[in-house]
């Protein structure tokens, strides 16, 4: 998926009990989808840092395309607080698929019209500061290491 194009629904359970559709999550305003995998180095190191978004503008929520008992260890691993939606291969990834996600960490923030405003394909500084200044939040501190990209 690209910016400009609409964002497939889905409908995938939530980590913790449920389900939720995108129309679901659009209720509040724009979203951003965080496609990952618990063993990718990439999304280890961005998840975090995209967790500094929540309590802003755009809600975040991590689509993971391992189960549920996995995320969990992610979570915790990586002191990473994120609603999780469950992108199951038993399901055959039906969001991944749907959304053309080919590498992970894949990002996509999705409007409430649905158009897809924003997207990108690992780690890269600048782009997640622009993200960050829509989402009136602070993505990264003085005190942070952070290089300018990572690939995913």
């Amino acid at each position: 998926m690209e910016e400009g194009q609409t964002a497939p629904d889905f409908r995938l359970q939530l980590a913790g009990g449920g389900f939720r559709t995108l129309d679901d999550l659009l209720v509040d305003g724009p979203v951003l989808l965080a496609f990952y995998k618990v063993t990718c180095p990439t999304c280890q190191w961005t998840l975090p840092y995209l967790e500094r978004l929540q309590g802003g503008a755009i809600r975040v929520f991590a689509v993971c395309q391992d189960d549920a008992g996995r995320a969990a260890e992610f979570a915790e691993a990586f002191e990473v607080n994120l609603p999780n939606l469950l992108d199951s291969v038993d399901e055959g990834y039906p969001a991944s698929n749907a959304y053309g996600v080919t590498h992970v960490p894949s990002l996509y923030l999705v409007e409430p019209d649905k158009r897809i405003s924003w997207e990108w394909v690992g780690f890269h500084k600048r782009k997640f500061e622009q993200l960050a200044t829509r989402a009136g939040r602070v993505i990264f501190t003085a005190a942070d290491n952070v290089p300018e990209s990572k690939s995913g």
